[in-house]
């Protein structure tokens, strides 16, 4: 898989629209100094580039409380993929990850009673090919739960968007590039 290429407008433009996904392209466009046309068209590129999405989230409480639980899986290493895939269409199941560690799949639901999440293993999850073992864990009590979980990290070494000007040719050129280079000593 190719990792997607993100510049700092990009970048910029999904950190807003993970604070409030709500905000008015006119809105990012002013505070990165761009016009709104360019923000509609880099969401729409993002979005068919299937790199964001909108969707509405809701609080555990509509959903009557439930617990979150994660499912830790043990599997055989030649089956972890198709494991994953087969997880995945699981409507219970609301986010599946592959793991290095003490698991190879990690599976996450909202469940709003432990009979639910015993029936969905026994007959869904252990009842797959390649599966050797599943352990539950139920959250008691989420001191933070971050909807926008997904949200994507800034690169360590990119120039901050703030630092950058536009040029003549309407490219970005880095202000940062033009100081002169500090001595360590």
């Amino acid at each position: 898989m190719s990792q997607a290429k993100l510049d700092p407008i990009d970048r910029e433009i999904v950190g807003n629209l993970s604070q409030d996904a709500r905000v008015s392209n006119r809105s990012i466009a002013k505070k990165l100094g761009v016009t709104e046309g360019t923000i509609r068209q880099r969401i729409k590129r993002l979005q068919n580039e299937g790199l964001i999405q909108f969707t509405v989230v809701t609080d555990f409480r509509m959903a009557g409380s439930p617990n979150l639980c994660m499912l830790g899986i043990d599997a055989d290493p030649s089956s972890v993929k198709d494991l994953a895939e087969k997880l995945r269409s699981i409507p219970q199941i609301n986010c599946v990850v592959l793991l290095l560690g003490r698991f190879n799949l990690l599976a996450m639901g909202l469940f709003t009673n432990i009979e639910q999440l015993d029936h969905l293993v026994k007959t869904q999850i252990r009842t797959l090919p390649g599966v050797q073992r599943v352990e539950t864990a139920i959250s008691v009590h989420n001191l933070k739960y971050d909807a926008g979980v997904a949200r994507i990290a800034p690169d360590a070494n990119a120039v901050p968007l703030l630092e950058q000007s536009p040029s003549h040719d309407g490219s970005a050129s880095s202000r940062a590039a033009k100081r002169p280079e500090r001595r360590r000593t």
